[in-house]
């Protein structure tokens, strides 16, 4: 099963996004990433920004982040499985993406969807069994 990690990544003063969490995806070869504003536990859904791919490393990494970009740790990890129709990750008409996640902190099921406006912009929500 592929796996996912969560990161709560630690920003300097004045860094863009702010304190944040890191959503990462196991995914041929490379993680699939999105920052999400608050904790992913929570009930709410919540605003999720797509970022680049980021490499396979970061599935274990703790420390500092290059570039001065702050620092990382680790929240949450475990694994995931596809629960859409497509089983191809996106479903091309929805823009959704389904997963059951079973990890050291989530279990349960998690949505991103995306949202109307430029492609980074998805919605985050999760459910516990």
């Amino acid at each position: 099963m592929p796996r996912y990690v969560i990161l709560w990544h630690q920003t300097p003063p004045g860094f863009p996004r702010g304190v944040h969490w890191d959503l990462m995806l196991e995914e041929a070869g490379h993680l699939r990433c999105w920052a999400l504003s608050s904790s992913p536990d929570g009930a709410a859904p919540q605003a999720a920004e797509a970022l680049a791919d980021h490499r396979l490393a970061y599935l274990e990494y703790e420390g500092p982040i290059s570039g001065d970009r702050g620092s990382v740790s680790r929240w949450d990890e475990g694994t995931y499985r596809q629960l859409d129709e497509t089983g191809n990750g996106i479903n091309k008409d929805s823009g959704e993406l389904t997963l059951h996640f079973a990890g050291r902190r989530l279990n349960g099921r998690v949505v991103l969807s995306r949202q109307p406006g430029p492609d980074h912009c998805w919605r985050f929500s999760f459910s516990a069994e």
